[in-house]
């Protein structure tokens, strides 16, 4: 007897995940702040305001960095949308690059071509 393997397509992945929360950068400041001073440690703090403890601990360690600029090799949140943007721009500009180069070898073949 057979037993059908359940499919591990993205659909079925989706389905049983829950859906991703987002959160305002108050949101994430009033959890640090919260975190900072009460002396509660972060796990009870998550529990309390219904957060995941990897992503409190996530907002604490970013919110040092960008107070401290001495954090080596740690980029603060303006630095890191930053580079996000120009990663973006340099995408865009390689598919342009690209473009460009393919309708230049096409209008070169073009004007060679004795037919036209």
């Amino acid at each position: 007897m057979d037993i059908p393997e359940e499919s591990t397509t993205k659909e079925n992945v989706q389905m049983t995940q829950k859906p991703r929360r987002t959160f305002t950068d108050e949101q994430k400041a009033e959890a640090v702040r919260i975190v900072g001073q009460s002396g509660k440690p972060v796990s009870q703090v998550a529990q309390e305001m219904g957060l995941t403890e990897s992503a409190l601990r996530k907002w604490v360690k970013q919110a040092q960095v960008d107070r401290c600029s001495d954090t080596e090799g740690a980029l603060t949140s303006a630095e890191r949308q930053e580079l996000t943007a120009l990663r973006r721009d340099l995408k865009r500009v390689r598919m342009e690059r690209d473009f460009l180069k393919k309708a230049a070898t096409f209008f070169a073949r073009e004007s060679s071509d004795p037919m036209s």
